[in-house]
């Protein structure tokens, strides 16, 4: 035993893992997320989301990014999706079952051991060798056996096959970690930008209906003057025309608008009926004036997507390594021990105990090159998955400065609506005092206030889209995340 024993220990501390050692990518060579540096927002006086923003390099995001809106019905509404969603509770599930396999496979580095308990009543042939109790008993062809065993089996891990096993397994972890912590960033954003959505076609529908009144109410005066002969039929039509138009626009927002409220109730874990009784309102939210933009270094530290492409990637790395250990010979180390008796009170005594040892080695020689393309698909999959991660890096980037521009853009819309909105309005005022007096006609009247309907519309859409844009960007810088204890905790 010793002989064998010693080349085998040597060989045991020698053992390496096979395959390539997984190396951590370095952070892009980049200092910025746009070709031009970032400039404070234009600012929009006395309408809401029309302050400036400020962009801050280098500051950390919070983890409750969604506070800076300031409005209490949205930070309850989070508080419940966390708490109810059950996109969410499937992937903190589907963390536990990857927590629970990386566990399991780590029992490949012990022996197993096995008990084992046999009872059996035989008969033997007559024409046969004797019984077991011949010549005590000479006629007696039947007897009964009792077997207890152990017996403890291991394979030695020479060449890191279970080594590279469970590195890939804890590897699948981190992304599936990360996937559940992209779909807790995903539900607060949309939870966020949903709201935004509500509060901005709820303003539209305030404002369609107003126009609707207003228009009902004109046509009741052409009407009146149509009879008494102060106006013509093609004043009329043309009113009518218009109100029918302006009503028309009510059907789709008031459709969106439940839509909406549809998509809030089961982001928050609700049924459709069960909709949150808050109605958000664009007035209501404060536009956050300072913008935490992380560097770009740290940007593939904080993006949920990216990391878990990075997981992937070093899964399929340790997955060469199982391709190369299975290549090479395999030992496996095996030992039993137990007692056999004709009666169990004799069980255990002197003369029935039994063991013994092994020790086996194989090793593929001929399988039809199934082993070797296996391996060249893992090596083909690692390049897969590498190419995979820098495609997500560069999404990652783009949707920073995507956004970054956008919210750029957007004040500057907004600046713009706004003027528009209110030259309309002076345009509309001024419109009905001159249709009033008989110094333009009422088809140009209807020009002028179709003009302001627009402008509203519009200046509500840049509003909202300012709102959105803010939430996105901080979607798009990660989210936050890594200040929950929950998700930072050791994952060893």
């Amino acid at each position: 035993m010793l002989w064998v024993a010693a080349p085998l220990a040597l060989l045991l501390l020698g053992g390496c893992a096979v395959g390539p050692d997984f190396k951590k990518p370095a952070a892009p060579a980049v200092s910025d997320y746009t070709a031009s540096p970032l400039e404070t927002t234009v600012a929009t006086t006395n309408v809401a989301g029309g302050a400036a923003q400020r962009f801050a390099n280098g500051i950390n995001l919070p983890e409750d990014w969604w506070a800076l809106f300031h409005s209490r019905p949205l930070n309850e509404l989070i508080e419940q999706s966390l708490t109810n969603n059950p996109d969410l509770k499937a992937a903190q599930a589907a963390l536990r079952v990857a927590r629970e396999n990386v566990l399991a496979q780590r029992g490949a580095f012990y022996p197993s051991v096995a008990a084992g308990f046999s009872a059996t009543r035989q008969k033997q042939s007559t024409a046969l060798a004797p019984v077991p109790n011949y010549p005590a008993v000479p006629n007696e062809f039947q007897y009964n056996l009792f077997t207890p065993e152990v017996s403890v089996a291991y394979s030695p891990d020479v060449f890191g096959a279970n080594r590279r096993s469970l590195e890939s397994l804890q590897a699948q972890e981190q992304g599936v970690r990360y996937q559940m912590i992209a779909t807790y960033t995903t539900l607060t954003a949309n939870v966020v930008v949903t709201a935004i959505q509500e509060a901005a076609v709820r303003t539209q529908i305030d404002a369609t209906r107003e126009l609707v009144d207003l228009n009902s109410n004109m046509l009741q005066i052409l009407r009146y003057q149509f009879a008494k002969g102060y106006a013509s039929r093609l004043d009329v039509v043309a009113q009518e025309s218009q109100l029918a138009q302006v009503t028309a626009l009510l059907p789709p927002l008031l459709k969106q608008a439940t839509q909406l409220r549809d998509l809030l109730a089961v982001l928050a874990g609700r049924f459709p009926n069960q909709a949150p009784a808050e109605k958000f309102e664009l007035a209501g939210m404060q536009l956050p004036e300072t913008l935490p933009v992380s560097l770009p270094s740290e940007l593939v530290e904080q993006r949920p997507d990216v990391l878990q492409a990075e997981a992937n990637w070093h899964a399929a790395s340790a997955q060469i390594g199982i391709a190369v250990a299975n290549r090479l010979p395999n030992i496996t180390l095996t030992a039993n021990a137990g007692s056999s008796a004709l009666a169990i009170d004799k069980l255990f005594t002197s003369g029935t105990g039994f063991w013994g040892l092994g020790a086996a080695a194989t090793a593929p020689l001929f399988q039809g090159g199934t082993l070797l393309h296996q391996e060249r698909a893992a090596r083909a999959a690692c390049v897969q998955a590498a190419e995979q991660y820098r495609s997500t890096v560069l999404t990652a980037f783009q949707n920073v400065a995507d956004t970054l521009a956008a919210l750029e853009q957007d004040a500057a819309g907004l600046q713009a609506a706004a003027t528009a909105a209110e030259d309309a309005q002076v345009t509309l005022d001024l419109s009905k005092r001159q249709w009033q007096d008989g110094y333009i006609s009422f088809l140009t009247l209807l020009s002028a206030e179709q003009a302001w309907q627009q402008a509203r519309i519009a200046l509500v859409q840049a509003q909202a889209s300012r709102y959105a844009d803010t939430a996105a960007l901080f979607q798009a810088l990660g989210g936050g995340w890594w200040h929950r204890a929950d998700f930072t905790k050791d994952k060893d």
